[in-house]
């Protein structure tokens, strides 16, 4: 059981599903329309509640699309309409206006049996794993196809080849209360993937979870994207999810996109407030023994502490550290917080410099806006 034998059983699968058999040009055709046409679109998406209290909007006219084989975050803070956004791409929660199309089918308009054949092509995972308790390993990964009656030993082949997959297959015959928070996740993700989806939504997939058992989980999620080609949509409140997996992220503020676009960019010049305060807990801008000795005013015979921020776009190969100290004479470096986010590298760069020679910022091959004076501290400090 391996992942060839995956790629083939998936094949196989969706090619039962498909009707018969197009002609050659019409394939052309079709598959260069797939390739350029985007896996998920929102169109002028609004959901709204009604309670006691009146009206509330978790969702505002939310518009964007997906594109295919790509890992798409949606980030903001709890009540920014996340959970609501992801679920309106299999139609657990119906749009009050607007449209969402998979494949370039409405999805909103589907009959109960199309919603049924939707869903089995959009797998989904989730906070708390929801694993049967008195059901193993391979009985909970296997339960959907049992469901669709399939044969015993097509479905034992199926759960034992995503069981190795997701790293689960010592595992098989134990119960949920045997297994860690991680495995518990691994074995959610392999009955995600027991109808060969082609699209995976990810609700909040890392957070009941601790940093190390986060990575892996980003790391079987990111080589389930490699191998298999899904579209992975995720939700999270954590920046640096999105920073380790994703392609692409959208922030929502109030039930609004405020923000969307690659990684880099968004996290190398956020626009919106509400993406710099998610970024907040990323960027430990000034050490604290720093701080403690900074001044707001320059001393005598004192130095000036200065950040300097690099997007990631002028410098995609990395900052030259020639240029760095030729900013002024007797510059020296005091503390970095450089990343490499989609091969840009980016961040923040302290530095200090003689306060008798702050002219020479007028004169720095960096732009004036990336320059930033934090305080001020003795010469010998």
């Amino acid at each position: 059981m391996n992942l060839a034998w995956l790629r083939q059983a998936a094949a196989t699968d969706r090619a039962s599903r498909e009707p018969a058999a197009p002609s050659r040009a019409d394939l052309q055709t079709d598959a260069q329309l797939a390739d350029t046409a985007p896996h998920i679109v929102f169109s002028g998406v609004g959901k709204t509640y009604s309670g006691r209290a009146g009206q509330t909007h978790a969702l505002r006219d939310i518009s964007f699309g997906i594109e295919r084989g790509r890992i798409f975050g949606i980030i903001g803070r709890s009540g920014a309409g996340k959970s609501t956004l992801l679920r309106a791409i299999n139609m657990l929660e119906q749009p009050s206006t607007g449209h969402v199309t998979v494949d370039g089918i409405d999805v909103g308009q589907l009959d109960e049996n199309g919603l049924v054949t939707l869903r089995r092509k959009i797998g989904m995972i989730f906070q708390h794993f929801n694993l049967m308790s008195a059901k193993t390993v391979r009985d909970n990964v296997a339960l959907p196809l049992r469901v669709t009656r399939r044969p015993t030993h097509d479905i034992r082949q199926r759960v034992d080849a995503l069981l190795e997959l997701v790293g689960l297959s010592g595992k098989a015959d134990a119960y949920p209360a045997m297994l860690s928070g991680g495995q518990k996740q691994r074995v959610g993700i392999a009955r995600a993937l027991v109808h060969d989806p082609e699209i995976l939504l990810c609700d909040e997939a890392t957070s009941a979870l601790d940093p190390e058992t986060t990575q892996s989980i980003l790391a079987l999620l990111r080589d389930i994207n490699q191998s298999l080609g899904l579209t992975i949509v995720l939700i999270t409140h954590d920046m640096s999810v999105i920073r380790d997996i994703c392609d692409e992220v959208l922030v929502l503020d109030g039930g609004e996109i405020v923000e969307q676009g690659e990684v880099w960019r968004v996290f190398g010049n956020p626009q919106a407030d509400a993406t710099r305060a998610l970024l907040r807990p990323l960027r430990r801008e000034l050490p604290d023994d720093l701080a403690r000795i900074l001044q707001p005013t320059p001393p005598a015979q004192g130095r000036a502490v200065l950040s300097v921020h690099f997007s990631g776009s002028a410098h995609p190969d990395g900052i030259s550290l020639q240029n760095l100290l030729a900013i002024a004479p007797d510059t020296r470096l005091l503390h970095s917080s450089l990343d490499r986010i989609q091969g840009h590298a980016q961040g923040d760069v302290l530095l200090s410099i003689p306060v008798s020679h702050l002219a020479a910022l007028h004169h720095t091959p960096f732009p004036p806006d990336t320059l930033k004076i934090l305080g001020y501290v003795h010469e010998h400090a």
